[in-house]
């Protein structure tokens, strides 16, 4: 097995870690959580990166990688549903501001993970009909984009539920912007995840509909 396979493999297990870390309580789970899944992150960059470079471009690898990415950004998702739930019913997820007397939180929505759930289905399910006549679908830019998006807003929800265990002279340094950026992140991913999901369907359709 090549790096670039390794690297991909050890993204199973490094989910399986940020799940288990996620799922636990503990006086550093929500910090673990953030670690493994930042780790993932990184492998998510280099396998690519390493298999490009060094021409180690293999047919597992060009199946096994985009799914371990769906994986461990679904799981991420539904995870942060169930957190930010348990939060929120404890009150202990204060609002980010409130609009019109409502107050708006920087977490996790079903709705939102509906959106990004059923868009790597779809997309994954057009790929596999596209694969089926012998046509191969490129990727593009806005899933680039989605896909660092995506990455960019979990870590940030997990860093706004991990530094309530760090040393009490960070809190200073993180309270201030942290839940804001945390969910203008949310939006971003929601917004760029549907958005080039939709594109893809369209620019793509020749390949559905010749079979409706």
């Amino acid at each position: 097995m090549n790096l670039p396979n390794k690297l991909t493999v050890s993204r199973f297990v490094l989910t399986a870690a940020f799940l288990w870390a996620m799922l636990s309580r503990s006086a550093v789970n929500d910090t673990l959580a953030l670690i493994f899944f930042s780790v993932a992150g990184i492998t998510d960059f280099l396998d690519g990166k390493i298999a490009r470079e060094r021409k180690l471009i293999t047919n597992f690898g060009t199946l096994m990688d985009p799914l371990a990415d769906k994986i461990m950004i679904c799981s991420a998702f539904i995870a942060l549903v169930e957190r930010h739930m348990g939060a929120l019913v404890r009150g202990d997820l204060p609002p980010v501001f409130h609009f019109s007397g409502h107050p708006v939180y920087a977490k996790v929505e079903a709705w939102m993970v509906v959106i990004i759930v059923a868009r790597e289905l779809g997309i994954t399910g057009l790929r596999l009909l596209a694969a089926s006549k012998n046509v191969v679908l490129a990727a593009e830019r806005y899933g680039k984009h989605k896909t660092i998006s995506q990455i960019a807003a979990i870590i940030a929800l997990l860093v706004m539920d991990a530094y309530g265990e760090w040393w009490p002279w960070l809190h200073g340094l993180f309270t201030p912007w942290t839940p804001w950026f945390a969910l203008l992140t949310l939006w971003l991913t929601v917004v760029l995840t549907a958005t080039s999901g939709g594109l893809y369907l369209w620019r793509n359709r020749a390949v559905y509909l010749n079979d409706m």
